[in-house]
């Protein structure tokens, strides 16, 4: 009876671990997870405040704007509806144009302004996240056209 109960326990020990480890690495990648927003999602009121998030889109062209000590930069991100400014400290990416596709990471500000904590430029132009393109294809965008931008192939 004894190595039953024995048994059993360790069962429930194991059991209980399981859960414990599986609960921390659930709440782990709910920490983590980042969602992706076009500004017209974001102008609509879609986008959470106070949370990190991704915005993608266009750089409109002529917005590119260096202020204080130079490293600081705004811009607005447009998908061809809506448009939405962004302010970015840091060095930008080689290939950030203006006209050209780019994804921010950061939070919505209460002026409405997102503050980007990283900038990331279209790597070359065979790719365009999926939700960016269709975003701008439902803006009637040539740039959304799927011909143009496609998923990089798998490798």
């Amino acid at each position: 009876m004894k190595s039953r109960h024995k048994r059993m326990l360790w069962i429930l020990v194991g059991l209980g671990a399981l859960a414990v480890a599986a609960t921390l690495v659930l709440n782990a990648f709910r920490s983590n997870m980042v969602f992706f927003f076009t500004p017209t999602q974001i102008v609509d009121g879609e986008a959470p405040r106070g949370k990190a998030f991704r915005i993608g889109g266009l750089v409109e062209p002529d917005s590119l704007k260096r202020v204080g000590d130079g490293t600081t930069v705004v811009f607005r991100v447009t998908d061809n509806a809506k448009t939405i400014e962004v302010a970015y400290t840091g060095i930008l990416p080689d290939l950030f144009k203006e006209g050209r596709g780019v994804v921010a990471q950061g939070t919505l500000e209460a002026d409405g302004t997102f503050k980007a904590r990283e900038v990331l430029a279209k790597h070359d132009e065979n790719y365009m996240p999926p939700e960016a393109a269709e975003a701008l294809k439902r803006a009637g965008h040539p740039m959304g056209a799927p011909s143009q931008f496609q998923q990089a192939p798998a490798r």
